[in-house]
């Protein structure tokens, strides 16, 4: 019966560890870029009591309980959302935009999430100050900004001339993108488990194409996650009853001498 105790408590911990996850889905459901996470399971070792044979055809194993596996980034697209706002970006397929400290540009970020903005510089910077990789200001006057879904950037001078600038934002593939780190704020980390960033011109080689003045939104369904939450709860709950049941059945094997 001891044994039952830490299985049933290995089962609480995960399903702790699964509620985390999804109250953090639900959290983040207006968070431009934001791709949701599954937690993911794997039983743990056996006890074998007595081993199949060739006369026994099934064994006697019991089980250890339960231990998380991966917190896995569910990576499909989510909606896209019209805002009006020529430096916002979306991107409709796969890749990323690629960020740059202006302080210290030695670590670069990767980002879904495209809601940019000017600068002081006139530099495409996100939220925190981070500049759109390999793309130059915009010069004082310049108005009417387009970017074309293959990402070539154009606007208009204060005489009303369209200028065609020659850059092209560029996008970023990767081997593995769900083995991307998580830094927070709405960026990704290159890790050995995502592969070296592979960039290009969107539309090309698997990449996908940008929308301008549009938002990608977070990939979250709340009723989904809302069903995982109800599930979560009665398997947390079903674990404290096998730990009680547990324990009246040890208080019962106590008693048997009164």
């Amino acid at each position: 019966m001891m044994r039952s105790l830490y299985t049933a408590a290995t089962g609480m911990m995960a399903q702790q560890l699964n509620m985390d996850t999804i109250a953090n889905n639900l959290a983040n459901v207006n968070t431009y870029g934001f791709k949701k996470s599954r937690a993911e399971f794997q039983d743990l070792l056996y006890t074998t009591i007595r081993g199949a044979t060739a006369q026994v055809p099934t064994g006697m194993q019991v089980g250890m309980g339960v231990r998380p596996s991966s917190l896995t980034p569910i990576l499909t697209a989510g909606p896209l959302v019209q805002t009006d706002n020529p430096t916002d970006l979306a991107i409709a397929g796969a890749g990323y935009f690629r960020l740059l400290n202006p302080v210290n540009d030695a670590i670069p970020y990767y980002t879904r999430d495209g809601s940019f903005k000017l600068d002081a510089e006139r530099y495409l910077v996100n939220a925190d100050g981070l500049r759109l990789e390999d793309i130059d200001p915009l010069p004082e006057g310049a108005y009417d900004l387009v970017i074309s879904p293959e990402g070539e950037i154009s606007y208009k001078d204060a005489d009303g001339a369209t200028v065609n600038t020659g850059q092209i934002i560029q996008l970023y593939n990767f081997a593995n993108p769900a083995g991307l780190a998580k830094y927070g704020r709405n960026l990704l980390v290159e890790t050995e488990a995502s592969g070296e960033a592979i960039g290009g011109d969107p539309g090309l080689e698997g990449r996908g194409t940008l929308a301008q003045r549009y938002l990608e939104s977070a990939n979250v369904q709340v009723v989904e996650e809302m069903v995982a939450m109800i599930t979560a709860q009665r398997a947390y709950e079903v674990n404290t009853k096998a730990i009680q049941t547990t324990d009246e059945m040890m208080g019962q094997a106590n008693n048997l001498k009164r």
